[in-house]
């Protein structure tokens, strides 16, 4: 072999060489959603405990049914995904790979920092099941009060403030309505601070924010603020590590089961997912695929879905479980009864 087809084979192979050792060892910019685990609402925690526990007010046994919430597992923002794991991944019709901007849109956001707002939002979720199962049960609230919902990412209540922050007062004065908070913020023009007192675990803490110009040019902090509630009896959670908003619609569910007579499932498995509205609203989440497919590995036979999700849900869902939209905590319990009543081949399906 001359010298010049010699120097090309063994740049060739040099190259070769070198995408292999790119692809098993540098990085690529995407993250991998796969099922996670289920979890039965209506069922003990490894020490035993309930996971929905309700003291002051009469309870019912819920037989031997499930209703599972859903989880996906995420691979880290920081998780170095090689380009052979992202291919191994698009393979797998049970992986997602997405763009990390798409799961992970703050790049300065911490690890730490994701983990702890996924707390935040999970304690968000299980206020707003509560108010939602109370209401629908016909349960008045004996209390309500302001409290910080969301934090608006990269604004300046961002590690100040914290989901289930209750707001006392702003600049001294007491509030207790949200006009009341919009208004005291709004009266400083924009760039000058707020100061808000709060309580955060039972103690008070009084927080000083910058403002900045909204979108109408008055000034704002970067939160949302929703009624909280206080009820004439005690529901309480052990739900682990698991975080995040999207049991909310599950939870909300076993809180109804558990106050009424009789065994809502009638033995069935059931699983689902979405957050809730205190007004029983079912909204959307991420990863409608994954749990599907997680709930189905499971044992369930019907799986409640977000209807905003209907179009994700029923590109490549699995056989054997039903899959049912519903838009309210109002529409899951229906969708229930006919499942273990009724005709479940009439229950409302996602159009392909």
């Amino acid at each position: 072999m001359s010298r010049r087809p010699a120097t090309v084979a063994l740049a060739g192979g040099l190259l070769v060489a070198l995408i292999a050792v790119m692809a098993v060892f540098f990085p690529v910019p995407y993250s991998a959603m796969r099922p996670g685990v289920t979890t039965d609402t209506l069922g003990v925690d490894e020490s035993g405990d309930p996971l929905i526990s309700i003291s002051g007010r009469q309870t019912y046994p819920t037989g031997s049914g499930h209703l599972n919430l859903t989880t996906v597992y995420l691979t880290g923002k920081n998780y170095p995904m090689t380009l052979v794991e992202a291919l191994q991944g698009w393979l797998d019709p049970d992986i997602a790979v997405v763009p990390k901007e798409e799961v992970y849109p703050d790049a300065d956001q911490t690890q730490e920092q994701i983990r702890q707002e996924n707390a935040e939002l999970m304690e968000m979720s299980q206020q707003h099941a509560t108010a939602a199962a109370l209401k629908e049960l016909g349960i008045e609230p004996t209390k309500t009060y302001p409290v910080v919902s969301q934090i608006g990412a990269g604004l300046p209540a961002a590690g100040r403030l914290h989901a289930g922050d209750v707001i006392v007062s702003v600049d001294g004065t007491a509030v207790s309505t949200l006009d009341d908070i919009t208004d005291r913020i709004t009266a400083h023009p924009p760039g000058e601070d707020v100061s808000i007192e709060v309580e955060r675990d039972g103690d008070p803490t009084t927080v000083v924010v910058p403002t900045v110009a909204g979108d109408d040019g008055k000034a704002r902090v970067g939160i949302v603020v929703e009624y909280g509630y206080e009820f004439p009896f005690d529901v309480s959670f052990e739900i682990g590590d698991i975080g995040g908003p999207s049991a909310g619609l599950m939870l909300a569910l076993g809180i109804v089961d558990k106050l009424t007579p009789g065994e809502m499932t009638a033995g069935r498995f059931i699983a689902g997912t979405g957050t809730i509205s205190d007004a029983g609203e079912v909204g959307a989440i991420g990863g409608i695929q994954q749990k599907i497919i997680g709930a189905k590995d499971a044992g369930a036979v019907m799986f409640l879905a977000p209807k905003d999700n209907c179009s994700e849900a029923v590109q490549s869902p699995p056989k054997g479980i039903q899959i049912v939209p519903v838009a309210t905590l109002n529409d899951a319990l229906a969708a229930i009864e006919t499942l273990t009543t009724g005709d479940p081949a009439t229950l409302p399906t996602c159009p392909r």
